[in-house]
Parts: C-alpha cells; structure tokens; sequence
C-alpha cells in the first residue's frame, strides 16, 4: 500500500514539472516584450528606472515586472507611471475655396476674399491661410433667358383697293419672323364719281408683331487658394516608466548563518529517514512475528 503511494506520488510530480513549462511558454508567446527606450539610475543605485515609448495601441503587459540584480544590487518594482507624450505636428496646406458673385469685376470679388483666413482641415489640423492673389479665377456660373415681344411696321402705298390680298402676311425683322396683326388703310387720292369723292389710291400700314428670346448670365463662380501652415497637437505616444527599488547585496562570506535555508537541505534527508524508519520498523515487526510464529511451533512439538 505504501509503495502504491509513493508510486503514485511521483507521478504526480513528474506530469507537474512536464507541464508547467509548457504552459509558461504558452502564456509568454501570447504576450510581447517591450525593451526600454532610457534607462536612468540614482547615484547611490537606490532607485533604477526604465523608460517605456510605447504607441496609444500597444499592450504594456510586455513591460518586464521581475526582480532583477545589476551593479550589486537587488531591485524590485515599486510602481510603475503612465504619461502622454504631446507632439505638435505642423504642415504646408493648401485650402480652396469657391464662392458665387453677382459681378464679375475684380473690386467686387475681391470684396469677397478676405487676405487671411481660419481654416480647420478636415483631420484636425488649424491654422491661419493667406489668400493667392494670382490664383482667383472667375467662371460663368451659369446662363437664363428671357422672351419679348417684338412688333414692326410696314406701308404700301399705291394701292387700288383695300385688298388685303397684296399684304404679306409674315416679314424677316433682325433674322425673326414677323406675323401680320393689323393694317391701317389711309387714303392716298380721291377722284368724282356722279358727284360722290371716292379714294383710287391707298397706302396700308401693317402691324407685324412676334417675339425675340435673349440669354443672359445669372452669375459667376470664383475659386481661389489660400495656402500657410496648420498644425495640431497629435497623442500618439504613450510612456511608461517602471521604478524599481534597490537594495544592497552583501559579500558571500558576510551572509549571516541564519539566513542559510536548511529547510532546502533538510526535508528531503527527513524524507529519507521517515522512510527508513518505517521501512524498519516495518521489518522488526515481521522479524518478530516470523520468531513468535517459530516458537508456536516448537512448544507443540515437545
């Protein structure tokens, strides 16, 4: 039974010690290590601190946390600081901007185009922009039109008789058609006739009337470009210090005696000897039952 146990027990161990490395190695591929960017140090060796530059998306579980020894100290981790690191970013930019007008004279666009500008772009970046004068341009923003009307006139003289037969009906006016509205009949001679005057020779005035179509410009567009230097302030760096704690380490031959662990040597020599003793003692009590036994047997023979 005991030696089950101890069977047993040793497995244990062993599957313990197989696996433990594994899984450390498993956790430490998931993680990756940063490495200081500065390491500074106090003149008494007191303090050691490491300096972190790590991105807003890096992970600082990297940032080593152990104790570690260097320059005959031993140094653990007291606390370990979070600071932004602020970055003024500035650039040349080119702003363009379009605006209408009624007018197309440069007093009049110019009215419109301030010298200097604020300008915020569209990734957050500020500044104040100069006008370019040799850039302003001035389009027809577009066209209308507008309809009228449109009349002339025309005489006929000479004419025997109120006939409107003899009036066009249309005439060419400026390249437009012209469509007959009205005719005034005026009289141009008289002759007697048994006693009566009666007109022999008319003139007709014609009325011609039509309409004419015109375009115009509704308006112009300007366009023009300012141009100077904006910037922000960007927060893309994230530094981490870790401050370690140092504390002196003696000379070998000046470790106190009490300091030495003989628990370390100790348990497995008790281990042993637990071991032994009940393995002994084991066999003193077969010994003793194999001599009661014998001594049984010699009695009922005599």
């Amino acid at each position: 039974m005991m030696r089950r146990a101890m069977t047993l027990c040793a497995a244990v161990l062993c599957l313990t010690m197989t696996l433990a490395p594994k899984a450390l190695a498993a956790g430490t591929d998931e993680v990756e290590v940063c490495y200081p960017t500065a390491i500074t140090q106090s003149e008494d060796g007191t303090e050691l601190r490491k300096l972190y530059d790590l991105g807003p998306e890096d992970d600082p579980v990297g940032i080593p946390r152990s104790d570690f020894e260097q320059d005959g100290f031993h140094y653990t981790l007291t606390d370990l600081l979070r600071q932004e690191l602020p970055e003024h970013d500035e650039r040349q930019h080119t702003e363009t901007v379009s605006l209408q007008s009624a007018n197309k004279d440069m007093a009049s666009i110019l009215a419109l185009l301030p010298q200097e500008k604020e300008f915020i772009t569209e990734d957050g970046y500020t500044g104040t922009l100069t006008l370019q004068l040799d850039t302003v341009q001035v389009e027809v923003s577009g066209y209308g039109s507008s309809t009228r009307e449109v009349s002339a006139t025309r005489s006929y003289p000479n004419l025997a008789n109120q006939d409107t037969a003899n009036i066009p009906k249309t005439i060419q006016e400026n390249g437009r058609t012209l469509t007959l509205q009205a005719i005034d009949w005026q009289t141009d001679n008289t002759a007697t006739m048994d006693g009566y005057a009666l007109g022999d020779r008319f003139t007709a005035v014609a009325t011609y009337t039509g309409s004419a179509t015109s375009s115009y410009v509704k308006g112009y567009t300007v366009t023009a470009d300012y141009t100077g230097i904006v910037g922000k302030i960007n927060l893309d760096r994230v530094r981490y210090v870790a401050i370690f704690e140092g504390t002196p380490l003696l000379p070998a031959e000046e470790v106190p005696a009490a300091a030495f662990n003989w628990a370390v040597i100790l348990a497995p020599i008790a281990v042993v000897a637990l071991v032994g003793a009940a393995a002994g003692a084991a066999l003193f009590i077969r010994r003793r039952r194999e001599s009661d036994d014998s001594g049984s047997e010699d009695q009922v023979q005599g």
